[in-house]
């Protein structure tokens, strides 16, 4: 099979759909999670309907997430193994970006699974396992910078900057709305929505934005043979 045929393959459409998508909603679900929280949550919309909407939200991303791993297993070019979707960090195609993906899905599959037991966990651990989900979104949006193979095109790009921009100013308002206390938790807030922009433009403009940024990740084996 061509290199190009591998790169406009159905599958490897599937998979950057299902990952972008994945991103986008995941991004809507912490958006909502962060403004609709404490003090910050709207007094005209009740909280059932903001914890739905949640609850919906997390769902579809999910739904879309697996679709992204089943059809970045099942594509013939980079040649992962299903061990790779729950292990980070083991496969021969840009193992490190690779990694923060696989990392960021348990960190959300625990999510799920502690859900479904929030009445045997309790409220309180409950609540410690679901903040991995805002964990998981900066892992996430690395892992599709870095790996996909469309980080350059301006359409792209600009999806990355508005999934950015929407966590960061969501943070931003739940601290201007935040009430007295809990120091410690809105200063490491506001040091990681400052830090995060900042080490994701320098990423870029130093990694997947410059030629040759493929060898780079580890992936000049693959790409001797035929590569995107």
């Amino acid at each position: 099979m061509t290199t190009l045929a591998l790169a406009g393959s159905p599958l490897w459409y599937a998979s950057r759909a299902g990952g972008t998508l994945s991103l986008v909603l995941l991004t809507a679900t912490v958006v909502l999670g962060i403004a609709s929280g404490g003090r910050s949550a709207p007094r005209r919309i009740g909280r059932f309907e903001i914890g739905l909407l949640h609850r919906n939200l997390s769902l579809l991303t999910l739904v879309f997430l697996a679709a992204h791993v089943v059809t970045a297993v099942l594509d013939p070019f980079v040649h992962l193994g299903w061990a790779v979707a729950v292990v980070p960090f083991g496969a021969s195609y840009r193992p490190l970006w690779l990694g923060l993906g696989t990392v960021a899905a348990d960190m959300l599959l625990a999510v799920l699974v502690t859900s479904a037991m929030r009445l045997r966990l309790g409220v309180r651990r409950w609540k410690a396992v679901h903040w991995l989900a805002y964990a998981a979104w900066p892992l996430a949006l690395f892992h599709g910078a870095a790996t996909g193979t469309d980080t350059r095109l301006p359409l792209q790009l600009w999806l990355y900057a508005g999934c950015l921009a929407s966590v960061v100013a969501a943070v931003w308002w739940r601290l201007a709305k935040a009430g007295p206390g809990r120091v410690s938790g809105r200063l490491v807030a506001a040091a990681a929505a400052t830090a995060v922009p900042v080490v994701l433009t320098v990423f870029l403009a130093t990694g997947p934005l410059q030629p040759g940024w493929a060898h780079h990740a580890a992936t000049a084996a693959l790409l001797s043979g035929g590569g995107r």
